[in-house]
């Protein structure tokens, strides 16, 4: 199940995502989306979980949470083609 996160903080990490979210469950991967000529952060990014229910805790508590100034906005990715283009 993959979650969008939004707002992140420009000078997060992969590691600091996964950190974030591994306490509610099995993460699958955890990526932050870079701008393809820069490579610079875009502010968001998708965390994969293994189920349904430990994405919906992820969802519950950590929308809204404060993470390096930034609150972030979470919630189930609609998965409209990602990876393609």
């Amino acid at each position: 199940v993959t979650l969008f996160v939004g707002n992140l903080p420009f000078t997060l990490t992969e590691d600091t995502l996964r950190n974030v979210f591994s306490p509610y469950g099995t993460l699958l991967s955890a990526n932050i989306i870079t701008d393809q000529e820069t490579g610079r952060p875009r502010g968001f990014g998708f965390v994969d979980f293994e189920s349904e229910e430990e994405a919906n805790e992820a969802v519950k508590y950590v929308n809204g949470m404060t993470v390096e100034g930034r609150q972030l906005a979470v919630n189930l990715s609609e998965d409209k083609g990602r990876g393609r283009g």
